[in-house]
């Protein structure tokens, strides 16, 4: 017997509301900010094996939580684009996963603070960008930059956890990252936008598709797709030059090899998109192709990651298959 609060709303403590919120936690997307949190720590000297496993963990989950804060404050397009949602379906209260996610947000960030105190800002200052995310949605010239930059202070965040964590040791190669993260995530953030264009029109939200129509929205994507690649590229020229062989870095060369070959894949799909309906697939190759992306960028430096971040993508691939509506990504 399912167990709901005045008969009508999941209680917090039954199966019904954890699978509830697990679904909109997006668990398919959790790698995304896993990757995001790997990449960051391969540019630093991570402090001990149980250090790495605790960052990659709030990584991991970050996604999810932050996923599950915004969408409480995203109910009316969602209801329209994505009804499968346990939010838009009123079998849970919006206060519970508002505490759920503020919660597990919290836990995240502190696992940050007690590697280096000064996450402690970085974190807040995510937090809440994520909580006023809704907000610069609705602005065509925001959204995709504003979603970005959460995700590049989570690299950082990763970054400044290990033992050479100060400041002044970012470098240009991992600043490089960092450019690469911001517009491979504002492209998934921009591409994601493609498949919610009608219900985004009838409740106000002016994201860039919505104004401009969606070849525009495509050729920005292209952009922000270059700029995501060539970075990757440029940041491979230069480590190079610094190993002076090409040797110890083809499986990264392989792995930023493929990602250029997806994302390409990607939008070219995307400028052939005419309804919501058909924008997934081309969304979901921008996932795989970021995820690859940043794996590459991982392995430039840290090329025993290899084993690891191979296990991770086939990881990814199985959770994938298991998304609850197929044309949401």
């Amino acid at each position: 017997m399912q167990t709901k609060i005045h008969s009508q709303y999941y209680h917090p403590l039954t199966f019904n509301f954890v699978k509830a919120y697990l679904i909109t936690m997006r668990p398919y997307l959790f790698f995304v900010s896993g990757m995001t949190g790997i990449v960051g720590l391969a540019y630093t000297l991570p402090k001990n094996l149980i250090s790495t496993i605790s960052i990659i963990t709030a990584s991991f989950l970050s996604y999810g939580f932050g996923q599950a804060l915004t969408d409480c404050f995203q109910t009316d397009t969602d209801s329209i684009s994505s009804p499968y949602r346990p939010l838009t379906q009123g079998i849970v209260l919006k206060d519970h996963f508002l505490f759920v996610s503020i919660a597990g947000l919290i836990f995240c960030i502190t696992v940050f603070v007690i590697h280096n105190p000064i996450n402690l800002i970085l974190g807040t200052a995510a937090g809440l960008g994520l909580a006023t995310y809704t907000y610069f949605k609705r602005k065509f010239w925001a959204g995709p930059f504003y979603n970005a930059w959460i995700v590049a202070v989570l690299c950082i965040m990763a970054f400044l956890t290990g033992e050479n964590s100060d400041v002044k040791n970012i470098n240009i190669n991992f600043l490089l990252v960092l450019i690469s993260v911001f517009s491979g995530y504002a492209n998934f953030v921009l591409s994601g936008y493609f498949k919610d264009i009608e219900a985004d029109k009838v409740t106000g939200y002016n994201t860039l598709p919505v104004i401009y129509g969606r070849r525009f929205a495509a050729y920005s994507s292209d952009m922000f797709a270059l700029v995501m690649v060539s970075t990757g590229f440029v940041i491979m020229y230069l480590r190079i030059n610094e190993i002076g062989s090409v040797s110890s870095i083809i499986p990264a060369i392989a792995f930023l090899s493929i990602s250029l070959l997806i994302v390409f894949a990607a939008q070219l799909l995307l400028h052939k998109v005419k309804t919501d309906m058909e924008a997934h697939s081309a969304i979901a190759l921008v996932v795989h192709s970021y995820i690859l992306q940043l794996s590459g960028l991982a392995l430039l430096q840290q090329s025993n990651l290899l084993v690891f971040l191979i296990l991770f993508y086939i990881g990814f691939n199985l959770v994938m298959k298991f998304r609850p509506e197929k044309s949401q990504i």
